[in-house]
């Protein structure tokens, strides 16, 4: 039953049991749910999508693109994170400091698995500590799950 109707239904003083009324409810807020493509929830074992956002420490942003481009793609990849792409802003003020890209996990489930397996591993602690040796290079990282609407080109 749609919420909608439910309420129809209550506001013309249909005699509804409380608890059935609640139950109701519910399941016409995870019907909802369930057929809403942008909630990850909907289908857990589709593909995301994950935008993330580097701003680097000034000065530090050519130490972080060495340490993608020697080690960390290739980690990710290890813990089943897909590499999609990877980009610079090319105007002031960004351009000095900020690294954009994008990974796909096969879930929203297997990106938690994934980002907790990659900060475990000690080769990530390792290459992580020897390119900090002059301090830290990120100061800030921004992190954003998204799925593919029904109208955009799908991603090789």
């Amino acid at each position: 039953m749609k919420r909608r109707t439910l309420l129809q239904i209550i506001s013309r003083g249909a005699s509804i049991p409380p608890s059935a009324a609640w139950a109701l409810l519910a399941q016409a807020a995870e019907e909802r749910r369930a057929n809403d493509p942008l909630t990850p929830e909907a289908q857990p074992s589709d593909v995301i999508y994950e935008l993330r956002v580097y701003h680097a420490y000034e000065g530090k942003l050519q130490d972080l693109l060495q340490r993608f481009r020697e080690h960390t793609t290739k980690l990710f990849e290890r813990h089943g994170m897909k590499n999609v792409a990877y980009w610079v802003p090319l105007d002031d003020p960004a351009k000095s400091t900020t690294l954009i890209y994008i990974l796909e996990h096969a879930s929203r489930q297997a990106a938690v698995a994934n980002w907790k397996a990659f900060q475990d591993d000690p080769e990530w602690r390792r290459v992580r500590d020897q390119s900090e040796e002059h301090g830290k290079i990120v100061e800030k990282v921004d992190s954003t799950f998204m799925v593919l609407t029904d109208f955009s080109t799908k991603l090789d």
